[in-house]
């Protein structure tokens, strides 16, 4: 069996875009973990759609084995890869838990990042081993000194510290496989022979059942052993138990320190959940502290564009629950758009993710409400009203205060785009706090401000007006009163709910006549002549028309009385008019999308 004193557990912590997956693909190639024939880039994000953007969107755990240089001795180094985008910060931090160490990578182009900054927090919290290393030394526009001087002054350490790696051509990675089985510390000594493990993910096979990935704390398990889910009070025996290399690899047995999968074979949903502790029935230990639930800060009703797809689109956000336990749903219905789900996400990026999931793996086409946050709504009559969507906001006329919840931002930005960063700050209602200086001619701007704000585009604009230099991070803050009001979107007269958003009142007029020229730009022309209108406060504040697709009805004719064509162009012109009274607009899901990407 495996000795606890020969096993690092250890997580890579960066922002998005710094090289962490390469730096992950070199560490495989270097242990040959992945034979040569089967390498690839990014070899840990399983999913295309992490592939296509060039982002990890979860978490994946890999088990590698490294002979120590110095003494020829062998290691097991277990990496759970990690996101670095904020929305999936959640992933990062059950991650952490599950390791004793993490190496801090920051690329020598770009420097340290706001998302770095807060992960560091969290890891520093679980009282983690740090490894500081710059990376992308072989890169042109690398500043290798000048960015270790950041991290050296950020943890406080010598520079000589901080190693120098290339994910790209591997330079300094097997110097950095030492130092980890250097630095970090084994896993803790079990304090008893009884089996104890936390759940820190799972997946979904249809074959097997749900497959938990845990990391194993006390005692140890095998094959065919009769285990308990505390949480939830639910018994399963273990149909295979082994570790992931990084394909599952099956094994006799899990001990101590180890990270690896035990297949449940149960396939219900719901019965899983990521921060629980599988033990033997009637354990004597304890359950281990598990995870904080995720809290969703953005709200977004999905309805199926057939209500007769319900049902399989009921099964599709119970697939994704199960690969992503940060998704939370339940049902709801609307007059105009049926059956659905309001879905609780992590951030704009995560819907954009889970959107693109239910198209691309289960072929269903959906309807996505605009995105939105929970407001507390106090009516005329003193009721207070907790909103998760547009839709379901109370008339203007019987509001009484709206509540809504702020955020504390911190933003890393080059010294001279500071008066940009300003000014957007304002255009977004931001509440500017403290300033500090960074070295490398650098600032830290720290604010308070609303979280509808950010969904309205801030981040993009941010890296807009600093040229792509600025980085920012964000956490929850406290509630405060909001001067909002309900934007309606008309099409052909017909309220659309799908597009229906809680706007800034002093906005109000701005953003409506953005969406309907927006509309304007994505609808397909129809077959008769439709207007595009915004409402707000009982009042139209925008319109545009949209005028009738061309059929030529006479095409087919040849020669003949003129009057042929003046009956069929006639009986055309009465038709549109009918259509008009009674005709409906088609609006494709590719709108939808266009629309919800826009935001």
């Amino acid at each position: 069996m495996t000795s606890i004193k020969s096993i690092r557990n250890f997580s890579i912590i960066a922002h998005i875009d710094h090289g962490k997956s390469t730096l992950a693909d070199r560490m495989l190639e270097v242990t040959e973990t992945v034979e040569k024939r089967k390498m690839k880039d990014q070899v840990l994000d399983v999913m295309d759609l992490e592939r296509e953007r060039g982002i990890t969107i979860k978490m994946q755990p890999v088990r590698m084995n490294w002979k120590y240089k110095k003494t020829g001795e062998s290691f097991i180094l277990n990496l759970i890869d990690t996101p670095g985008h904020i929305d999936f910060s959640y992933e990062v931090s059950r991650a952490l838990k599950a390791v004793e160490g993490s190496i801090l990578l920051v690329d020598s182009t770009q420097g340290v990042q706001a998302q770095t900054l807060t992960t560091l927090e969290n890891a520093k919290a679980q009282n983690l081993t740090i490894i500081p290393v710059v990376t992308k030394i072989d890169s042109p526009l690398a500043r290798v000194d000048e960015v270790k001087e950041d991290v050296s002054s950020l943890l406080n350490i010598d520079k000589k510290e901080i190693l120098e790696v290339s994910g790209k051509t591997g330079e300094g990675v097997s110097d950095l496989l030492d130092i980890i089985i250097e630095r970090i510390s084994p896993p803790r000594e079990q304090i008893s022979d009884e089996f104890r493990s936390l759940i820190f993910d799972f997946r979904y096979s249809t074959h097997k059942g749900i497959i938990l990935y845990t990391r194993v704390f006390d005692g140890s398990v095998k094959r065919g052993d009769t285990l308990h889910l505390r949480a939830i009070e639910k018994s399963f025996k273990a149909l295979e138990i082994g570790t992931l290399s990084p394909e599952e690899k099956e094994k006799d047995k899990l001990g101590a320190g180890e990270i690896g999968y035990i297949v449940t074979g149960i396939k219900e949903p719901g019965l899983a959940f990521v921060g629980d502790t599988v033990s033997p029935p009637k354990a004597k230990l304890e359950p281990l502290s598990g995870y904080l639930n995720p809290k969703p800060v953005v709200w977004a009703s999905v309805y199926p564009e057939s209500q007769d797809n319900l049902n399989l689109l009921k099964q599709a956000l119970e697939r994704l629950r199960l690969t992503d336990s940060s998704l939370s749903y339940e049902e709801e219905s609307s007059g105009i758009l049926g059956k659905g789900f309001r879905c609780g996400f992590l951030g704009m990026l995560h819907l954009e993710i889970i959107s693109e999931r239910i198209k691309r793996e289960f072929n269903l086409d959906v309807i996505i409400t605009s995105p939105s946050i929970t407001y507390k709504v106090i009516t005329k009559n003193k009721e207070e009203v907790i909103v998760y969507s547009p839709i379901f906001f109370p008339p203007h006329g019987d509001i009484l205060e709206i509540i809504e919840p702020w955020i504390e931002i911190r933003i890393i930005v080059p010294n001279k785009y500071l008066g940009e960063v300003m000014q957007l700050m304002y255009e977004h209602e931001a509440i500017a706090g403290e300033t500090h200086s960074l070295s490398g001619d650098k600032s830290s701007v720290e604010a308070s401000m609303p979280l509808r704000e950010l969904m309205r585009n801030f981040f993009d604009d941010l890296k807009s007006r600093t040229s792509g230099y600025a980085s920012l991070s964000y956490e929850e803050g406290v509630e405060m009163t909001a001067d909002v009001v309900k934007l309606d979107v008309l099409i052909a007269d017909e309220i659309v709910p799908a597009f229906s958003k809680i706007v800034s009142r002093r906005k109000v007029e701005e953003e409506a006549k953005r969406m309907v020229e927006k509309l304007y730009d994505v609808m397909p022309k129809q077959l008769f002549v439709a207007k595009i209108q915004a409402m707000a406060m009982g009042r139209i504040i925008s319109s545009k028309t949209m005028k009738a697709m061309r059929k030529d009805v006479t095409g087919y004719l040849y020669g003949g009385d003129v009057t042929r064509k003046k009956k069929l162009l006639e009986k055309q012109k009465k038709g549109k008019k009918k259509m008009k009274e009674r005709g409906r607009v088609n609006i494709p899901q590719d709108v939808y999308l266009k629309m919800m990407r826009e935001e």
